[in-house]
């Protein structure tokens, strides 16, 4: 971690996190060895070298930096925060190790489209949630090149949109944070074999750091290879303490399948089986970033950032029809729900159920993203004092503009014995989309902190925002070049709203302090949420949209508190960090996806289905006994819906004739465990061995479908992970990981789908599908630095 710079007028002057344009991301550090740790900024937007001591801080932030993510030899940046952080979970919807589905507080950052996402990711300066559906692709997120990673709970709006439930902010090394230069490769279960390469450095005034990582693998499920290469550099200038400027690239170029979900009575055959393939995604991505920061005098700073990101995203899946024989003409193809209006190609003929090399019943539906976002962010921090008080007031704005090419297309196909697709060349031009979205974003915040006393901080913040969302449907062609329906998805909507928030926090001594604090934070309506918004005219994600009507904007009304300590020489433990708190969040008009069928229940709309909320405490405890570093989390989650509604739920088989369910006040939220816990650590055996061990416990979870709570949990598990390295020489070092050392058969995530549909599964009864956690494997690398 680089040195912070405080310029000497300055040495009591605090900075409140700011995002979007404004948010400085946090960092223990560890260097306070009797007071409340500090918290040092990691630059979003960015204020770099300017701090808020943790006692400060009216909310709860856990951090990492890249020695964490090293010592535990985690594969990812969501690997790490899913066996560390409080109250963090993956649920393995997609089942592929790069494309995992985050919660936290019971709010989601996936990669998939159709989940309500609620947490703000953001990379240095930029927030990375994708333009399309606020979607979070990790796989475009190296491992290697992030210095610090901090998760800020609560609905802080001074992170912009999105941040219903809390935001991740990442900060990438340079060439003055991380000199040097370093080799890694490790293999083992499954094919799997990962290469890092990182270079960096720097001359006093000018500096550079990029890694190169590489990730390859057959998988554990059936056909399920996987690869990715991500590139990042950074070029960097620093003027002494008062200039600094990062030029940052990423490129990255994946290549992911991942066959989801299964039928619960498949897993309990065979647990590596599939249901249909391939699902597979690949994302190419470049992304530049200018950020810098200058001070004016030494009472003022100025900084802000530039950015372009371009992500181009193609989709190919196989799954089963959708189609079934007409009631009136039995050789020829009809929607299930109209059996008796034959579906035609694009041609303008009737589809035949049988080919001449068989039935055909499966689909090929291919999807195409072409996602752009550009923008930029100035702030200005005063730190001048305030009726003879320390003060800091910081103002600042920002402008986002995204722009998506969506095209879609269905087309009829075979499944094959080992229920893969055979397409057959005829598409169905009514499921055909292609639509144009243009989303624009701009904000204005303020954030100011007052020492009311020595030991009382007060803090004030506000941000307005202002989305607009337009549609424009293209029509004419679909992402085969076959004729569609005249364009219906065209909208115009726009979203305005000031998000304020209020913080106190009390020093009751040097090593206890008190906080509480009151915020809101909005997410506005998704271009896919919008345009799929109809229960009259359902969709399939994330394969085509057939309605616009207007969705209400997410607000989410949050209430934290906590205390927090830090001990030394308390009996046996040399150090002991300790922090208990409590929240209480409320989601107004919150939009959740609900669905009317389909094989694996893609088939739905998204609507405003009234107030949701998650209530909850996390305990955190960490601390070093002699030659142990050690950490123990907790979080209890009770996340439920406040209003009566009637959802779509055509799979659930509590549903009525009309396939609809009613979820009643203080039903469950599907998805979201109530309990987790972790504990972990690493023994220093001797100087150069080190054995680290760590074990997550989830509880059961309700299936998605099931928000009627009807159908009862998924069990409970118990996972633990072993590792260890051996430093043979200031150059070398060796080091070897077990992952699910008991070999524990878990899932962590279900849904309501129709297994009977496919051929093979006739006798399937259970409308449950799971996804299935990974089995044991075993890995050993190699690594070089100088």
């Amino acid at each position: 971690m680089g040195e912070m710079f405080t310029p000497k007028p300055l040495s009591r002057a605090i900075v409140f996190a700011l995002a979007a344009g404004g948010i400085p991301t946090i960092g223990l550090a560890q260097d306070e060895p009797e007071t409340m740790q500090a918290i040092e900024v990691i630059g979003v937007t960015p204020t770099l070298g300017v701090g808020l001591p943790e006692d400060k801080i009216p909310y709860n932030v856990q951090s990492a930096d890249d020695e964490d993510l090293d010592r535990t030899k985690s594969l990812d940046i969501t690997d790490y925060m899913n066996r560390n952080f409080a109250g963090v979970i993956v649920n393995d919807a997609v089942n592929n190790p790069l494309q995992p589905d985050i919660q936290y507080r019971g709010f989601t950052a996936s990669p998939l489209l159709g989940l309500p996402q609620g947490l703000a990711v953001y990379q240095n300066s930029v927030r990375v949630n994708e333009v399309f559906g606020d979607t979070i692709n990790w796989d475009l997120i190296p491992e290697s090149s992030i210095a610090n990673m901090n998760l800020v709970g609560g609905a802080n709006p001074l992170y912009g949109l999105n941040t219903l439930g809390g935001a991740i902010a990442l900060e990438t090394k340079n060439g003055f944070t991380h000199p040097g230069h370093s080799l890694e490769v490790y293999g083992g279960s499954y094919e799997r074999y990962v290469t890092t390469v990182e270079s960096g450095g720097n001359n006093g005034t000018w500096g550079y750091y990029t890694t190169f990582q590489y990730f390859d693998e057959e998988g554990w499920r059936d056909a399920s290879p996987s690869d990715s290469l991500n590139l990042f550099t950074a070029l960097s200038y620093r003027d002494g303490n008062t200039t600094s400027l990062d030029l940052n690239f990423n490129y990255a170029d994946t290549d992911l399948i991942g066959n989801g979900a299964i039928p619960i009575e498949l897993a309990q055959r065979d647990r590596s089986a599939i249901f249909t393939s391939p699902d597979q995604t690949k994302n190419e991505m470049f992304f530049l970033d200018l950020e810098g920061e200058h001070w004016l005098n030494d009472v003022t700073q100025i900084s802000g950032n530039i950015f372009y990101r371009d992500n181009d995203t193609n989709a190919f899946n196989g799954d089963g029809s959708e189609y079934d024989e007409c009631d009136s003409d039995p050789t020829v193809l009809c929607e299930e729900d109209e059996p008796t209006d034959p579906i035609e190609d694009q041609n303008g003929n009737e589809i035949a159920v049988d080919g001449g090399n068989g039935e055909r019943n499966g689909l090929q539906n291919r999807s195409t993203r072409d996602q752009e976002n550009y923008g930029f962010s100035l702030q200005t921090a005063f730190f001048n004092d305030l009726f003879n008080r320390d003060n800091q007031l910081i103002i600042g704005g920002g402008y986002n503009a995204g722009e998506v090419d969506f095209m879609a297309s269905s087309e009829v196909a075979r499944l094959t014995p080992q229920r893969s697709t055979i397409g057959s060349g005829l598409f169905v031009p009514e499921e055909g989309t292609f639509i144009n979205s243009e989303v624009e974003s701009w904000s204005l915040y303020v954030t100011d902190t007052l020492s009311l006393t020595e030991k009382l901080d007060l803090t004030l913040s506000a941000r307005y925002n202002h989305t607009n969302v337009k549609l424009n449907d293209r029509g004419g062609t679909d992402a085969a070049g076959h004729t569609v329906a005249e364009p219906d998805l065209n909208g115009d909507h726009d979203f305005d709203r000031i998000n304020p928030a209020i913080g106190l926090t009390y020093a009751i001594r040097d090593n206890l302090s008190t906080y509480a604090s009151y915020s809101e934070s909005s997410r506005a309506p998704t271009a896919v949420e919008l345009a799929c918004a109809d229960e009259d005219a359902p969709c399939s994600l994330p394969n085509g949209f057939l309605a616009d009507p207007p969705l209400e904007q997410v607000v989410a009304k949050s209430f934290e508190g906590g205390f927090r300590g830090s001990f030394r020489n308390i009996g046996m433990m040399d150090v002991l960090n300790w922090q208990v708190g409590a929240f209480h969040t409320t989601n107004e008009d919150d939009i959740i996806f609900q669905t009317t069928g389909g094989v694996s229940s893609n088939q739905g709309f998204f609507n405003n289905v009234g107030d949701t909320e998650r209530v909850g405490m996390e305990l955190g405890l960490n601390g070093v006994v002699e030659r142990l570093n050690w950490f123990m989390n907790y979080s209890y989650v009770s996340a439920t819906y406040e209003d009566p509604f009637s959802s779509n739920s055509a799979n659930n088989p509590a549903a009525d004739s009309n396939g609809k369910i009613q979820v009643q006040p203080g039903d469950h939220i599907p998805g979201i465990p109530e309990h987790t816990f972790k504990v972990g650590g690493d023994f220093a055996v001797t100087p150069k061995l080190s054995l680290g061990a760590d074990l997550l416990y989830k509880s059961g979870v309700y299936l998605r479908g099931d928000e009627s709570n009807q159908l009862g949990k998924l069990d409970d598990y118990v996972t633990v992970d072993l590792r260890g390295e051996y430093q043979i020489n200031k150059m070398f070092s060796v080091f070897a990981l077990v992952n699910n050392v008991f070999d524990e058969d878990y899932e962590s995530f279900g849904l309501l789908g129709e297994p009977d549909e496919v051929p093979g599964f006739d006798n399937f009864e259970d409308a449950r599908f799971v996804g299935v956690g990974a089995p044991r494997s075993a890995y050993i690398g190699a690594r070089m630095q100088f």
